[in-house]
């Protein structure tokens, strides 16, 4: 995967205030709020930041969690995990593997009836649907 490296000031400049608050600063867009939360249209959700394919519809599922859940990414090398101790917490972070911006967060062990028992809560302003033709 080949890598997308920007200055702070690009970054700034290639997205709006509230993309570059939870893509480049790990912010949290308010639950129920994002545009892909209920969306059920076939396609590829992409990184918004960068372009790189993220997901996709057929592994999106309703968690009700208030934002768009996956249960996998779309190939093994699509995301980076990386332990969180935000919050008094630990939590494992999503972040795109092309250009490292902050997607959201991987919860196991939920018991959602999923193929690898995984919700990949992931924040619609990190996202762009490409819908499938």
């Amino acid at each position: 995967m080949e890598k997308v490296t920007r200055s702070e000031a690009e970054w700034r400049e290639a997205l709006t205030p509230e993309e570059y608050r939870v893509l480049r600063q790990a912010g949290t867009e308010a639950p129920f709020t994002g545009e892909y939360t209920d969306t059920k249209t076939t396609g590829v959700y992409r990184c918004r930041a960068c372009g790189a394919e993220l997901f996709r519809s057929d592994a999106k599922f309703e968690s009700h969690c208030g934002w768009p859940s996956f249960y996998q990414p779309a190939a093994g090398d699509a995301v980076t995990l990386i332990e969180d101790t935000s919050l008094g917490m630990i939590r494992t972070e999503a972040r795109c593997a092309a250009c490292d911006s902050h997607l959201g967060h991987v919860f196991t062990g939920e018991g959602y009836d999923t193929p690898t028992d995984e919700r990949w809560c992931i924040n619609s302003i990190s996202l762009t649907l490409e819908p499938a033709e």
